[in-house]
């Protein structure tokens, strides 16, 4: 897994957790009355909203945009039964609503909004917007946006949204050279760098789409209020999370014992943070961060230390669990397990504790698949004999860590345990398709970029030089191509694996999503390795500021 300076990050942990309070200090007793007067206000403006939703669950275009608002502007937690009560009115009256618009934006709006809620309504809605000669016709900015937008939710076979997507795109991209003044220019720029479906938005001007619309003044002033001090709230929420996580990294001891290792808790919490967006989700951001971290550690034993007799024995040790063969390891392999074995341990009964279910020995054949991976990885490599792209692959993606990390998530969030009888539950349990479909845009997306981390000795070959090698004559930017058309495959089979009906509780469908999102920022090798659009998304998510 190939990662971002340590250096860059911890400075950035730093800035984080040093920035003064900019206001002046008060005295204990004004300065608690004022903040529960601040709370106060922020429950009745939130209140206010929850009726202003509940009065607009049968508009079937303004709910539309509070919606789509709500959810960039990251409140949607707020507003849950609300939200879905809109988006199933709007799914039950889909075909009235759509029937003989020419209203692209509307359409297309109301299509994303529904299809990332697990609605599998149907593509035949953007036939109008065609013709038999000349393809899609030529809208507004904003509604040539949403369809670029709404062609992300695409599964396989539709073949429609492929059109949208090119049509939208070029359409676009030519506005950009043309004289648009510079919130349009933004607005479009970030839409095609980071679509809302495939990204974390790095850059959100709420009003840009709602200033025509009559009224909407009168909402976003209260939810803009809310955003800005529910994000205060949350942010407050990360630098405790934060806090103890240094903690818990601090007292682990890996970091000391392990100095070849990436010693990186900040980065790690990134991914926690990004999968798990619900503020109420304190407890699993903390804990998913533990095996994050190991599988950075056991990775970097693999890549830059360990030698080949040693990860055998090493990867040995963790398939039979034995606590005997441990002392054949050298001393950091022993500390390392013992840190893995006590994680493990510590994991099954937090989760038999919240479901009822103890499922330790699954997650230690799930660390030994993991080493297992590693140790094939690490001989292809050490022979100079790489693998197929194919085979490179499959097995890329388990080192990639994501099924072994989201196994946890999936086991701790336990609402799909619930539902399995208590014989399965003795064998094996089945893990969603959803999580290989994430490993695996991990895995392309990673390789991508630069095969060798600008902090490590250790190489990890990639699927970019097994295609290479094993189509003579194609050329790199042909092979890029490819990975392309397989990252968009896999988000297509993505999507089509969170549609109704759906095997997987919708709050572990959000969590695969938002691994999904974020391996996008956090594997951007466009500007030295992603430093400044993580550092810039860190500081979103755990400094206070102002909504733009």
């Amino acid at each position: 897994m190939t990662s971002i300076s340590a250096k860059s990050l911890t400075n950035d942990s730093s800035f984080i957790m040093s920035q003064p309070n900019q206001t002046q200090p008060l005295s204990i007793g004004r300065e608690q009355t004022h903040q529960d007067d601040l709370r106060i206000k922020h429950e009745e403006k939130v209140k206010r909203l929850i009726d202003f939703l509940n009065e607009r669950v049968n508009e079937p275009v303004e709910s539309l945009i509070i919606v789509d608002t709500i959810q960039r502007l990251r409140v949607n937690s707020l507003f849950r039964e609300q939200i879905n009560a809109i988006l199933q009115w709007q799914y039950t009256h889909f075909t009235s609503l759509n029937h003989g618009k020419d209203d692209v934006y509307e359409i297309a709006l109301r299509f994303r909004l529904l299809r990332q809620e697990g609605y599998h309504v149907p593509t035949d809605v953007f036939e109008r917007f065609k013709d038999k000669i000349n393809g899609f016709v030529e809208g507004n900015i904003k509604g040539m946006t949403e369809l670029y937008e709404a062609s992300q939710m695409s599964i396989e076979g539709e073949d429609i949204l492929d059109e949208a997507k090119d049509f939208s795109s070029k359409f676009l991209n030519a506005l950009l050279i043309c004289d648009l003044d510079h919130e349009q220019a933004r607005t479009i720029e970030s839409t095609l760098r980071y679509p809302y479906r495939k990204s974390f938005t790095r850059w959100l001007q709420p009003q840009t789409f709602v200033n025509d619309m009559p009224g909407a003044n009168s909402w976003m002033e209260d939810l803009l209020e809310v955003a800005n001090r529910e994000r205060r709230i949350v942010h407050s929420g990360h630098r405790k999370e934060i806090h103890q996580i240094n903690k818990w990294w601090k007292e682990l001891g890996l970091g000391e014992e392990m100095k070849f290792a990436r010693d990186q808790p900040l980065k790690w919490y990134m991914w926690s943070m990004a999968i798990l967006t619900d503020p109420r989700l304190s407890d699993l951001r903390v804990e998913l961060i533990k095996p994050i971290s190991l599988v950075y550690v056991i990775d970097d034993v693999f890549d830059v230390r360990g030698t080949v007799d040693e990860l055998i024995l090493f990867t040995e040790v963790i398939g039979r669990w034995d606590n005997a063969g441990v002392e054949q390891l050298p001393e950091y392999m022993k500390v390392c397990f013992q840190a893995l074995s006590d994680m493990t341990d510590d994991f099954g009964d937090i989760i038999f504790k919240k479901h009822g279910w103890n499922p330790t020995g699954f997650l230690k054949k799930m660390w030994a698949s993991l080493c297992s991976a590693f140790l094939v990885e690490f001989q292809w490599n050490a022979s100079g004999k790489l693998p197929n792209a194919d085979d490179y692959l499959k097995n890329g993606t388990i080192t990639s860590g994501v099924p072994l990390v989201l196994a946890h998530l999936f086991f701790l969030m336990g609402a799909d345990i619930a539902n399995q009888d208590m014989e399965s539950k003795k064998e094996e349990a089945p893990l969603p398709n959803a999580i290989f479909l994430v490993a695996k845009i991990l895995r392309l997306w990673d390789d991508l970029g630069c095969a060798q981390d600008e902090n490590q000795n250790g190489y990890d070959g990639s699927y970019m030089e097994c295609y290479l090698r094993e189509n003579h004559g194609s050329l790199y930017q042909s092979a890029r191509d490819h990975m392309m058309e397989l990252i968009s495959k896999s988000w297509k089979l993505l999507n089509e694996e969170c549609l109704s009906p759906c095997p997987i509780s919708a709050p572990f469908r959000e969590a695969c999503v938002n691994a999904a999102k974020m391996v996008s920022l956090m594997y951007n090798y466009e500007d030295k390795h992603g430093l400044g659009l993580l550092q810039e998304h860190m500081k979103l998510l755990t400094c206070d500021h102002a909504t733009p």
